[in-house]
């Protein structure tokens, strides 16, 4: 990165002469988001003991504009905060809480003492997401690298069916490698991972960016760029910058440390850092050295806000490898925790102040309102932003938290956080310097609070003194009256966005209160799409009963839903099938948060239908090993009238390439002029 600062630009173009070309209205956006890097790995974020990584061209970023100390992300996992950011849709209110999702309610193992509650799998197509709202404003919208907002990466919605004129996902040089500690890239020509002048692997991702950048210059642009770095595969092709951080961190490659042993070591992890900053410093080259055609004499960064951050917190690895170490922070992803979702964030651009460090909250949901002002986009009349509009703060003073409003002019002083997955079942809640921690998982469990209460730091006079950002110190016992006051914000947030729960496992290896009056579901019958059951209590009220179906039972991509069935208070309950269910599940939940799933869920590789009620004519999966075939994009993707029949029209509307009418017509086996689901499959599993 060369040695200019965008603010400095900025604001020498603010006094250029009267007859100077003025400033294009619509300034460009760049929206940097990273994948699983640690609030710990750039080198500009150092407190205690100093980062092993070497981040040159993000250090020299942070110099440029505002650095956040306590910037957040949506989510402690990838897929919510990417929704999130996509959306302004808080993942508790969008029920999108963790990745992949769209499952019936399940046990992780029989003697789990808890169950994450259903989640969606994605988000939902017609969301009014950032980029259709940018558009709206003229804007060229481009998407480059990860995207993963539904069950897997390439399950529908793709970016260009939620706004994206562009959109590209190749892994590049983070495609995984047969052994990582040989087949290194090389400079030879043909090399796919040629290593460049500065000996880095080409990479497609970075190429991709930096195209987009060179396509479309000459409009204003939205650049969503969502790197693969740093998430595992942990390698890299390098060999010379592998051996670098071998003599630097003395670990050896073939016995990189594991879990349990502290400390940021892992060579190819730092490596993997390193190579971040690398290209993301090509892309800001990029900004610097390019021409803006739409303001002559001036470079495109000088019309630029670029946002840089992470998904969520960094992620330290498995029991066989850790990658990085959060501390001070606790924890990492898969925890709402401070190491799950405290992230770098930094921001420049046109009007923003170089070189300020500050204590003011972010989060990652303040982007879509943020990003709006920034380039002059109306909201849409009704759109929910869960999320602050950080402009005012950024082209004020960004260490003063008074500049961040909410919508009705109050200042933004909390943030929350919804996780009731996987092994960490908590919510946590942040006003001010204190944080609250609510545990799920606590009944019977002695090692684990209900609540728990840290003051992550302590400020006095508008001065801000580091605190417990470890959370290590739990106060709850000696404040009460604020865990009941922060306990009590935290349910009312929860409960106006109408937030789902874990449950309790009825059948846990360890008994638990309440197990022995968990209901029964006695029958069930179906007429027409109306579906009636009948449950026995047996000590403790039924409160709530699910229907949890699918549209495309035995598929590629299956995805179950859930709609809310209506209970007479008589043992009877009663809900409508949406149209097209294949198969489904009742879930009644009783007073005491016990799950009792009718039938029971079981799941065979990606799907849970052999165990589910069926509808006459319900499509029949197709075994995995005759799926060898299928294409990567769902017939879902195509089928936008969602009538499951996929004509030649939404066939040849949704791709471009040769030979697609031949290609269609081997679909229609029965030669009708029409592809039903079942054909389509069939014919992509041959």
């Amino acid at each position: 990165m060369k040695p200019i600062t965008l603010a400095a630009v900025a604001c020498g173009a603010l006094l250029a002469p009267a007859d100077a070309a003025p400033r294009p209205e619509k300034p460009n956006v760049v929206l940097v988001l990273t994948d699983d890097l640690g609030w710990q790995d750039v080198k500009c974020y150092d407190i205690d003991e100093p980062s092993p990584a070497e981040t040159p061209n993000l250090d020299a970023l942070a110099k440029r504009g505002v650095l956040f100390w306590q910037g957040y992300s949506p989510a402690p996992t990838c897929a919510p905060s990417r929704c999130a950011i996509l959306s302004g849709n808080h993942p508790a209110r969008a029920q999108k809480t963790h990745v992949v999702g769209g499952a019936p309610p399940k046990a992780r193992a029989k003697a789990s003492r808890m169950m994450s509650p259903w989640y969606s799998g994605r988000m939902p197509e017609d969301t009014f997401t950032l980029a259709r709202a940018l558009k709206t404003n003229g804007y060229t919208t481009g998407h480059c690298g990860k995207w993963h907002i539904a069950i897997n990466h390439k399950a529908f919605p793709q970016p260009g069916d939620v706004g994206f004129d562009f959109t590209r996902s190749d892994r590049g040089a983070r495609t995984g490698m047969e052994d990582r500690l040989s087949g290194f890239a090389t400079k030879e020509e043909g090399d796919p991972y040629q290593l460049d002048g500065d000996g880095f692997p080409t990479h497609q991702n970075s190429l991709d960016a930096l195209g987009f950048l060179e396509a479309h210059k000459d409009k204003p642009f939205f650049l969503y760029y969502a790197t693969w770095l740093v998430h595992a595969p942990i390698h890299t092709r390098s060999k010379a910058l592998l051996d670098k951080y071998v003599r630097k961190l003395g670990t050896d490659p073939a016995n990189t440390p594991t879990k349990d042993t502290a400390g940021q070591l892992n060579p190819f992890y730092f490596a993997m850092v390193e190579e971040l900053d690398h290209y993301l410093g090509q892309l800001f080259d990029a900004l610097d050295e390019t021409e803006d055609p739409r303001w002559p004499g001036h470079m495109l960064s000088e019309n630029t806000y670029l946002i840089f951050t992470s998904d969520n917190g960094g992620m330290e690895g498995g029991p066989e490898e850790r990658y990085t170490d959060n501390r001070p922070l606790s924890r990492g992803k898969i925890s709402a925790m401070e190491g799950g979702t405290r992230v770098p964030l930094i921001i420049t651009g046109p009007g923003i102040p170089a070189g300020v460090q500050t204590d003011v909250m972010a989060n990652g949901l303040d982007f879509y309102p943020t990003i709006l002002a920034m380039t002059g986009t109306p909201r849409k009349a009704g759109k929910n932003l869960d999320g602050c509009n950080l402009l005012p703060l950024l082209h004020g003073d960004p260490t003063d938290p008074a500049l961040v409003k909410h919508d009705d002019g109050r200042t933004r002083d909390t943030m929350m956080w919804h996780f009731p997955n996987s092994g960490a079942l908590e919510s946590t809640i942040r006003i001010g310097d204190y944080k609250l921690v609510r545990n799920y998982d606590h009944v019977n469990n002695s090692w684990t609070p209900e609540l728990e209460l840290f003051r992550l730091y302590e400020t006095n006079g508008g001065k801000v003194k580091r605190g417990d950002i470890e959370e290590a110190k739990n106060l709850a016992q000696a404040m009460p009256e604020k865990v009941r006051a922060m306990n009590a914000r935290l349910t009312g947030m929860l409960t106006e966005m109408d937030a789902s729960y874990p449950y309790y496992n009825p059948d846990p290896a360890a008994g638990m209160p309440g197990h022995d009056k968990v209901p029964v579901v006695l029958s069930h019958q179906r007429d027409g799409r109306t579906v009636g059951f009948v449950v026995r209590e047996n000590g403790a009220r039924v409160v709530r009963a699910d229907l949890i179906s699918t549209t495309n039972g035995g598929l590629r991509y299956e995805e179950w839903f859930r709609t809310r069935a209506e209970l007479d208070g008589k043992g009877g309950v009663t809900v409508e099938l949406p149209e097209g269910t294949t198969h489904y599940y009742l879930n009644v939940i009783d007073e005491n948060q016990f799950l009792v799933s009718y039938p029971e869920v079981s799941r065979n590789g990606n799907s849970y239908i052999q165990a589910a009620l069926t509808t006459d004519g319900a499509v029949q999966a197709v075994p995995a090993k005759a799926r060898k075939g299928d294409r990567n994009v769902p017939f879902n993707r195509w089928d936008v009238n969602h009538d499951d029949i996929l004509t030649l029209e939404e066939y040849l509307s949704g791709q471009t390439g040769t030979n697609l009418e031949n290609r269609y017509k081997r679909f229609d086996t029965n030669g009708d002029g029409k592809v039903s689901r079942k054909e389509y499959v069939v014919d992509s599993a041959h």
